[in-house]
């Protein structure tokens, strides 16, 4: 039973030591301060806590990415040992000494920092907590970024093609020309053969001259119309290939585009899905500020902490060390400076 306690003790001890490594804090004179150790455990263990959603929030982030689990791993354990680090350091760089102004001074750029950290920490775990609803919004981005993208595809088959539209239209017209002459001219043949009366007829039943040189004119006008088909008929095939070969490439360009679309869901994606769900929803909107809040809170409590606690044991023997520290700098410096003189002085005298 007493062998338990003292392996449970001993645990307890080391956790606590390392809690204390955590928060920045010197152990040696920590050791002389057990009534701190409370305090600064708090502080190492939210430190801790910091780094392991630090840690979390980059590998989901990673893996959207990367779409790999051991690059993810990896440069998730670097990112949460990088703000294990940072925030040590932020913590530990707060002296419990002069005036509170004077302290408040100090810590707001380390708040900043801290508060930017702390946004860089929650969006991506915001993205993991609301993954459903970003899915769903993302595919409706998708949908949208489509549709955009077959206008676009459409102006621009409407442009590249007009040309080509244009001069075939213009064949189509003049051949509709022809073949409205050619009409009339069989009109003409037929009324004149009729013996129907009109100003271009002579009203004579029968084949007579002027049924013959309306013949030969429709005749003419025939020629014309299959001429102007037959000299056409090149162009107007060169014409349609240069259509479709519009048509072709639009829609290739068109199908690779949709395919990156379809891939449309990296990080900054989600962000964009994010952002458009807090606008057009005022509870998700709530919800990110409240998750917001409380990781810029996880992460400045350390420094608040720091900041609003009594000047302890610690905080004096801390002060005391560092000025002795400088007493001791200085007094070497003063004594190195007074051996420089005498060897000055001595170096003159043996050269008179």
């Amino acid at each position: 039973m007493e062998n338990s306690k003292i392996k449970i003790n001993h645990k307890i001890y080391w956790f606590q030591k390392s809690l204390l490594i955590f928060s920045g804090g010197n152990l040696h004179i920590l050791r002389k301060t057990p009534s701190e150790w409370n305090k600064f455990a708090g502080i190492g263990g939210i430190i801790l806590f910091t780094a392991v959603f630090a840690t979390l929030s980059a590998g989901y982030a990673m893996f959207t990415i990367f779409d790999s689990v051991l690059a993810s791993v990896v440069f998730a354990i670097l990112w949460g040992l990088m703000i294990f680090n940072l925030d040590r350091y932020i913590v530990s760089s707060i002296k419990k000494t002069g005036t509170w102004w004077n302290q408040l001074l100090m810590a707001i750029p380390r708040l900043i920092l801290a508060g930017f950290l702390g946004i860089v920490i929650s969006k991506p775990l915001e993205l993991k907590i609301f993954e459903k609803e970003v899915n769903k919004q993302l595919n409706t981005i998708i949908q949208r970024n489509k549709t955009q993208l077959q206008k676009e595809m459409n102006g621009r088959i409407l442009q590249q093609s007009t040309p080509f539209e244009t001069e075939k239209k213009q064949i189509s017209e003049k051949i509709a020309a022809y073949q409205m002459s050619y009409d009339s001219a069989s009109v003409e043949l037929e009324k004149e053969i009729l013996g129907k009366q009109s100003g271009l007829t002579s009203g004579k039943v029968g084949f007579g001259t002027n049924a013959k040189r309306k013949a030969e004119l429709k005749n003419q006008r025939l020629q014309d119309l299959e001429n102007y088909r037959k000299t056409m008929q090149p162009r107007q095939d060169y014409l349609d290939k240069e259509i479709s070969k519009v048509y072709t490439n639009i829609e290739s360009e068109r199908n690779k585009t949709e395919k990156f679309e379809d891939g449309f869901n990296g990080f900054a994606a989600r962000l964009q899905a994010l952002d458009e769900l807090g606008k057009e929803t005022p509870i998700m909107a709530v919800a990110s500020m409240f998750i917001l809040g409380l990781f810029i809170a996880l992460e400045i409590s350390p420094v608040l902490v720091k900041l609003i606690s009594a000047v302890g044991p610690y905080d004096h023997l801390l002060e005391k060390t560092e000025n002795d520290f400088r007493l001791y700098a200085k007094e070497k410096i003063e004594k190195g400076n007074t051996l420089t003189d005498f060897r000055i002085e001595d170096f003159k005298k043996n050269l008179k």
